[in-house]
């Protein structure tokens, strides 16, 4: 009977150290596909990755929904069950959907996986720079601080000869208007200013990476931050970043129409 193959599969599963990566990437990340999946455990195989999700979804360590694709059909993304979350010692940050559910409009679950596209470039693929190392990557589950309320939707660190360069991340689908952009900026304006940066992360200095999916909204960002500072804020299309990588020559500015390396 199925329903006794798929308690079998419950009661054989013996978690791998590949197991307990992916289990912990999945944490991190709240929200995967395959393609982070395989990037996070080091499959190189699609079909063994393909097998191995499978095999951790019946066994109740992982929760499987369905997201819409462009093309008409659907693709798979994974998160963590509670039993998952207890196996590998993880926070209770758990994405509350229905397993294998459809997943139509669910804005926070595309936002989340757009981030964490930007969070597997940093995190799982070498820095194509000589002497550059990324060294971590943060998300923020409340405000920075009473001070500063604001939730970036990333942070990383990047180590090179020059120093450490710190970079927030920002990923905008169009969906916020002008007027929370217009917050958004004049808070980490303050955190650059007010000293409130380096008391919370023990730097100096910092950037704002905006990435926006398409270039008229990119350009619209950049003028609302054109209005108020032509510096810390660095933008990009995640068509770009994806398709060329963070390090190549695809930054522009604020008022620049040069665009730039990031380091």
């Amino acid at each position: 009977m199925p329903g006794n193959n798929k308690m079998k599969t419950v009661m054989r599963t013996v978690l791998t150290p590949r197991d307990v990566q992916l289990l912990k990437g999945v944490a991190a990340g709240r929200v995967i596909d395959r393609e982070m999946a395989k990037e996070i455990a080091g499959f190189h195989s699609t079909s063994r990755a393909n097998e191995r999700l499978l095999k951790l979804t019946r066994a109740g360590l992982l929760k499987r929904f369905f997201l819409g694709t462009e093309a008409g059909g659907r693709k798979g993304i994974y998160a963590l069950s509670k039993k998952g979350a207890e196996a590998v010692n993880a926070p209770n940050r758990l994405i509350h959907r229905r397993s294998n559910s459809l997943l139509i409009g669910d804005q926070f679950i595309e936002h989340q996986l757009l981030i964490n596209s930007i969070w597997i470039q940093v995190k799982f693929r070498p820095v194509p720079v000589p002497d550059i190392q990324a060294v971590r990557f943060l998300t923020f589950p409340s405000i920075l601080s009473k001070q500063t309320p604001l939730i970036p939707d990333g942070y990383f660190e990047i180590s090179s000869p020059s120093g450490l360069h710190c970079m927030f991340c920002e990923v905008d689908r169009g969906t916020e208007s002008l007027k929370v952009w217009d917050k958004k900026i004049s808070l980490y304006l303050a955190l650059a200013m007010s000293g409130e940066f380096q008391v919370l992360f023990k730097q100096s200095r910092f950037r704002v990476l905006v990435l926006a999916e398409t270039e008229r909204r990119l350009n619209t960002l950049r003028r609302a931050v054109a209005k108020y500072t032509d510096k810390i804020f660095w933008f990009a299309t995640l068509s770009d970043i994806n398709k060329s990588g963070l390090f190549a020559h695809i930054w522009l500015r604020a008022i620049s129409d040069q665009r730039a390396a990031l380091l």
